[in-house]
């Protein structure tokens, strides 16, 4: 009999976890009241928005530029993102002494192209719609002599995203059920791969914005399914497959997925900020709108949930969230 080594393990996680430890930030948890009564559980709320470049996409970039050899950091890093995966890349080759050349959507939010730039990484924009990030990466990697770093399919990425449901569970101690955002999926395969190594019966609920359904699809097939690229206000979820790595995982790991609505979205981060005095991008808050509208269904006493990010402007905040603000 033949068996498959899965790409992360837990021992993964923790050997990231201390790799990170007084590099990146020990994000807060937040607890609320009025959110236990409204979700109908007891809430602990995990929250990278106040990570390091304001996401916890910093924990996996770091953690994979660290592994990478003097020669490789000599040449420098390319990478491919909407934007906090992009931040992420720059800071942590600003960290270790080396250049990024990062490829963005020529519609990614402003304020995410700003902080990229700010960090010292070389941006070159291509059309999210008709263009390919990963062979426009891949190209400049092969003419350039640098390595990428993929946003999510990557072992060492993975393992970084999941020390943020190790410190959660370190912190508030056994869990019910986790909900995380999913885009490419290595946040929750990183989760998942703690929680289920920790606590096998814990319940893990990923969150979709509806217009790019593909991990539920995915799931629900039995392998990986292609949407059409979304139009969604959640930029940083708006994929149109899963990936092979990380879904290679979340197939396993993972017992359903939530879908929310712009809609939905858009009123998660009035609550947000109304009521938890925090910002959180779309993407960060889908999770947050799958348990204000009770589409994760019914919940287990605790629940974790990992708002993933706060990358977003006054003026893109104040647009989305409407005079409600």
């Amino acid at each position: 009999m033949t068996t498959t080594t899965p790409p992360v393990t837990l021992d993964d996680v923790r050997d990231a976890a201390a790799r990170l430890k007084g590099v990146a930030h020990r994000t807060p948890v937040l607890r609320s009241r009025t959110l236990d009564a409204l979700a109908g559980a007891e809430i602990h709320l995990k929250c990278e928005n106040f990570q390091r470049v304001g996401a916890f996409k910093f924990r996996g970039a770091y953690n994979a530029a660290s592994r990478l050899t003097p020669e490789q950091l000599s040449r420098g890093i390319a990478a491919y993102s909407s934007g906090s995966h992009a931040q992420a890349v720059a800071l942590a080759a600003r960290e270790l002494g080396t250049t990024a050349v990062i490829v963005m959507p020529e519609d990614a939010p402003p304020s995410k192209r700003a902080a990229t730039a700010g960090y010292g990484a070389e941006i070159v924009t291509y059309d999210r719609y008709t263009g390919d990030r990963v062979a426009i990466a891949e190209a400049l990697a092969a003419e350039r002599g640098l390595t990428v770093i993929p946003p999510y399919e990557h072992p060492h990425v993975m393992a970084g995203q999941g020390t943020a449901a190790l410190e959660l569970l370190e912190e508030v101690g056994e869990l019910g059920a986790i909900v995380t955002p999913v885009g490419g999926g290595g946040l929750m395969a990183g989760s998942a791969t703690v929680a289920k190594g920790l606590h096998p019966d814990i319940r893990m609920i990923g969150v979709e914005p509806e217009a790019g359904d593909d991990t539920k699809r995915s799931l629900e097939a039995g392998r990986r399914i292609s949407v059409p690229v979304p139009h969604t206000i959640a930029d940083g979820q708006a994929l149109h497959t899963p990936g092979e790595l990380t879904f290679s995982v979340n197939r396993r790991l993972v017992d359903e997925i939530a879908l929310v609505t712009d809609d939905e979205i858009r009123d998660a981060m009035r609550f947000a900020f109304e009521r938890l005095k925090i910002v959180l991008e779309p993407s960060g808050a889908t999770p947050l709108a799958a348990l204000l509208t009770r589409r994760a269904g019914r919940l287990p006493r605790r629940v974790g949930v990992i708002l993933s990010g706060g990358n977003i402007d006054a003026g893109r905040f104040a647009e989305l969230c409407g005079n409600e603000v």
